[in-house]
């Protein structure tokens, strides 16, 4: 299944959870090999918007929050270099709306395991 073109994906998502330097989970260093820091953020918003999000969603759960969904893929960052990555979706059951939650490495992609 398709999700919503008009999908939420949270600026603060982006800026102060992925591309953001941390101890733990951190994702920056590795989203930063394909050129995505956080003062382009809105390229990552683009490419997950239009590279991630009109492929099919998988459902993976439903909690009392939501139905979450999950895209594999691979995205092209702004220098060109691909990463396979596998993303967290959620349509809320209060709202309706749906939303982006978290991406990480695909770990069953080989490939990109050498630069996590």
């Amino acid at each position: 299944m398709k999700l919503p073109e008009n999908t939420l994906i949270a600026y603060e998502k982006l800026t102060k959870y992925l591309l953001l330097p941390k101890e733990d989970d951190d994702k920056s260093l590795w989203l930063a090999r394909a050129g995505y820091i956080s003062e382009n953020w809105k390229l990552l918003e683009n490419d997950l918007r239009t590279q991630i999000l009109p492929r099919d969603a998988r459902p993976i759960e439903n909690t009392k929050y939501g139905q979450r969904y999950e895209i594999r893929g691979k995205i092209t960052g702004p220098n060109g270099k691909i990463l396979s990555i596998r993303t967290i979706w959620m349509t809320e059951t209060a709202t309706g709306i749906t939303k982006f939650i978290t991406l990480f490495p695909d770990r069953r992609r080989k490939d990109d395991l050498q630069i996590i």
